[in-house]
């Protein structure tokens, strides 16, 4: 009796569920379509904060590599400068970056409206905070390449005051002439077709533009150069700890570069696929150039390599070809080498790290190889578009920076003391030592006393 009652109970169920799903079958296509479209838009969430996270992660990299290519009194001020300016850096480009590249823009010269963010969340529209935070982690970056051209001798304080500048005024202005359609803005030089996908010139160009007036405006570390022009290597401390920071970097940028579809899109798998090429290129290219200069496969410059292949492929990453990748790659890896020969021993700016070289350089070539590369067809007004924005970014951001430098030199100070440089910022500046337990070389020991 018991299983007729259970039998029953299950067929009129089913007869309900039926009659009930032919009711409703008119709507499921639309209803289908707006589920697809529902899940589209939250992968878009997902893939464009875990790039973000990706990118973050480079802010460790970059540690990595700048206190391993410097000395290693000098660790606990790199760490806190990175540390530093991505905190610092993510407020003032709240308060203000955010605005003037994304804002909405009459001119085309910068945006006027989404300071603290206040005009884009009126709305309530969650995609403005994922499109910030992936924006954010990209004005830290430019930010971070400065402070590996200035590093061993730079004022804790006067870092500070130009990071917020960066963050808040030198970055974001340009962006927004490259970028801001891609929000609320409309920026001259995106209107004439320049390309540059996630920021070979944005980013990297704009901070190592900056970076090199940074070092101008310093000066060289205390025995960079004899009296008589020599040029004295200073070691870094750390080769293994940059290494490191550049396996970091490499892994971060498959956020840096697919991340900057901003949609979960099967785009980013040719997008991973030229990054991988031209910095494996890269590397290549700047084994072999090293070891026919110097006698030696170099390790630092093999590193450089890497990242030069990486920054030169970030502005054409998403239309050119991966048998071009390479070949931008290999060009990238000789150039860094010859750069930092170049501004070493010819320019005489002290560059530890070789930011400059890496970031301003190669981003500028790779700014101008997207155009020659370009998947789409190339020719003389796609070239000098491009050239136009390479130009534009280096007297924007090395005239502004030039400027900002030499104001934060004259009300703050710029340089530390002769004796923090000497004795090493990390206990003048912040009373520590990252290697307490390790005993000095005598040598070492007696420029303490």
């Amino acid at each position: 009796m018991k299983r007729r009652i259970i039998l029953a109970a299950l067929v009129t169920a089913l007869v309900g569920a039926g009659a009930s799903f032919a009711g409703e079958a008119a709507p499921t296509v639309a209803g289908n379509a707006k589920g697809i479209a529902a899940v589209q838009k939250n992968a878009d969430f997902v893939w464009t904060l875990v790039a973000a996270f990706l990118v973050f992660f480079m802010q460790a990299g970059f540690a990595m590599v700048e206190a391993g290519f410097t000395r290693a009194k000098n660790a606990v001020n790199i760490i806190m400068k990175n540390l530093m300016d991505f905190s610092i850096g993510s407020l003032a480009y709240w308060a203000i970056g955010f605005g003037l590249m994304f804002g909405i823009s009459k001119t085309g010269w910068f945006g006027t409206s989404g300071f603290f963010l206040s005009d884009f969340t009126r709305d309530g529209d969650p995609w403005t905070l994922a499109f910030w935070m992936f924006q954010v982690v990209f004005a830290a970056t430019a930010v971070t390449i400065v402070s590996g051209a200035m590093a061993e001798r730079t004022k804790f304080s006067g870092y500070l005051a130009y990071s917020v500048i960066i963050s808040a005024l030198i970055y974001p202005v340009y962006g927004s002439w490259a970028w801001g359609s891609l929000y609320k803005g409309a920026g001259w030089l995106e209107n004439l077709g320049f390309i540059d996908f996630a920021g070979s010139t944005v980013v990297h160009s704009i901070g190592g533009w900056a970076a090199l007036a940074g070092a101008i405006v310093l000066g060289p570390r205390i025995g960079k150069y004899g009296p008589d022009g020599r040029v004295n290597a200073i070691p870094g401390h750390n080769i293994p700890l940059a290494a490191l920071g550049v396996f970091i970097l490499w892994f971060g940028w498959y956020g840096f570069n697919p991340g900057s579809t901003t949609a979960a899109v099967s785009d980013i798998a040719g997008i991973a696929v030229n990054t991988t090429l031209s910095a494996a290129a890269g590397t290549v290219g700047a084994l072999i150039t090293s070891w026919l200069m110097f006698r030696k496969p170099e390790a630092s410059m093999t590193l450089n390599g890497a990242l030069a292949g990486l920054v030169g492929i970030t502005a054409g990453c998403a239309n050119v070809s991966p048998a071009s990748s390479v070949i931008i790659g290999l060009i990238a890896g000789p150039l860094v080498v010859l750069s930092v020969v170049f501004i070493d021993k010819v320019l005489k700016v002290d560059d530890p790290v070789g930011a400059i070289s890496v970031h301003g350089v190669c981003g500028a070539w790779g700014t101008l190889a997207a155009g020659l590369f370009n998947t789409g067809g190339t020719g003389l007004k796609i070239i000098g578009v491009q050239l136009l924005g390479i130009a534009a970014a280096f007297v924007w951001a090395f005239g502004a920076s030039f400027i900002i430098f030499k104001l934060v030199n004259a009300v703050i100070g710029l340089r530390a003391s002769e004796k923090e440089e000497m004795e090493g910022l990390d206990i003048g500046e912040h009373g520590n030592e990252a290697y307490p337990d390790f005993q000095l070389h005598p040598s070492a020991a007696l420029k303490r006393q």
